[in-house]
Formats: C-alpha cells, structure tokens, sequence
C-alpha cells in the first residue's frame, strides 16, 4: 500500500499552477470568441440585422470587422467606422472597451508562458495533479455563471457593465452611435454561451488529459514513487 504523503509545497505549487491554468482558459476563451467572426457572420441572417438595422450586408460587416481589429493587442489606436457615426459617449466607451480587451489578451499571452513553463516543470516531476485541480476549478466557473445568464440575461448584461464601466456611455442611442443596431443583446448572449462553451472544454481537455497521463505514470512508476 503506498503511504507516502504528499508535500504540502508540492501541492501549493500545483495548486499555483492550475490557478494560472484557469486564468489562461478564461482569457484564452474570450480572445478566441472575441476574434471567431463567423459567430456573428452567422448572426447577421439569424437575427435579422439587416432589416433591423436598415444596413446592407456588406456594411454591416465592414464596420464589424473594424471594431474587431480595433479590440486587438495590435490594432489600430483609433476607431473609425467606415460608414457610422460615433458620438464622444461612443468613441469613449469604445477606447474603455479596447483596454478591457487589450488586458485580457495580455494576460492570455501571459499565463499561457507562465504556464507552459509550470507544465514542463512538473512534467520533470510526473506530476499531473495540477491538470484535476484545474479541470475542477475551471468547470465550477461557467457553471454558475451558466446559471446566472440562465435566469435572466438581459439583468446578467447590464450588471456586467455597471461592473466594468464607471459611466453609462454604454447605453447607446441609435441616432448618435447608430453601431448598436448592428450589435443586438442576442449576439453578446451567444458569445457568452461560446466563451462558457470553450471554458468547459477546456476544463473536460484537461481532466481527460489527467485520467490518461495518470494510468501512464501508475504504469511506469514503482509504487512507492506514484502520487496516485
């Protein structure tokens, strides 16, 4: 029978580890939703936006696509729609916005060294405790937040910018930011729904990946030397 104990720093590091993990899905989860345009190509004719918004097609993505490549690390410093008018509430909000975006894409490149480095470093050891801690910690998040969004989305949005936004430059009028008629609140419900999607898969990757890396080690290493 093995009786080893495990040392507590060791378990602290993995515990170190997984949290820089968790981040990383998360952050990973919203550049990859943030930059997935097919999502709202996609939504442009399951919404309607055309007719709801009086714009054609093509404008309606031209402009989209420039407030995408604006949100990016390595985007443009100013926003300059091609055929909208934007007010100084907007063009505000917009640069708030972009530093959001902007932090989270660094904090992604961040973790993401952070972590490569943490996995191979633990690898050395064979252990991969690190990979149930974070599949654990990471599934719990879009559960409640899945619930949250559940029970009442159209609250769970505005509360999200009362958060995030000291001003209420958010609130559009479709006379001065005519940009909101092409971005109804049924769109951000779907990127919500991706970015928890991706969370949760990455939080399955990861205990998949535990299960299989563990019956490999349980395999190779002496009993007294396996953390199982």
């Amino acid at each position: 029978m093995n009786t080893k104990k495990k040392d507590p720093g060791q378990t602290a590091i993995q515990l170190a580890l997984s949290l820089i993990l968790v981040l990383f899905i998360i952050s990973f989860s919203v550049v990859f939703t943030l930059n997935i345009r097919p999502l709202y190509y996609f939504d442009i004719g399951h919404l309607n936006i055309s007719e709801t918004s009086g714009y054609s097609d093509s404008d309606i993505r031209a402009n989209y696509d420039v407030l995408i490549d604006y949100n990016n690390i390595f985007g443009p410093d100013t926003l300059e729609f091609p055929t909208l008018a934007m007010s100084t509430e907007g063009r505000i909000h917009f640069e708030e916005v972009k530093d959001i975006f902007v932090a989270v894409e660094i904090l992604c490149i961040a973790t993401f060294i952070l972590g490569l480095a943490g996995i191979l470093w633990q690898h050395k050891k064979r252990d991969v405790h690190y990979l149930k801690y974070t599949s654990i910690l990471t599934i719990a998040i879009p559960v409640v937040l899945g619930l949250i969004f559940s029970l009442n989305w159209e609250q769970s949005f505005v509360t999200f910018h009362h958060i995030f936004f000291n001003n209420d430059y958010w609130i559009f009028s479709p006379s001065t930011d005519p940009v909101i008629t092409i971005l109804p609140d049924t769109f951000f419900f779907h990127c919500a729904m991706m970015i928890l999607g991706t969370v949760i898969l990455g939080s399955v990757l990861c205990f998949v990946i535990y299960r299989l890396r563990s019956k490999r080690l349980k395999s190779v290493l002496p009993p007294q030397d396996s953390h199982q």
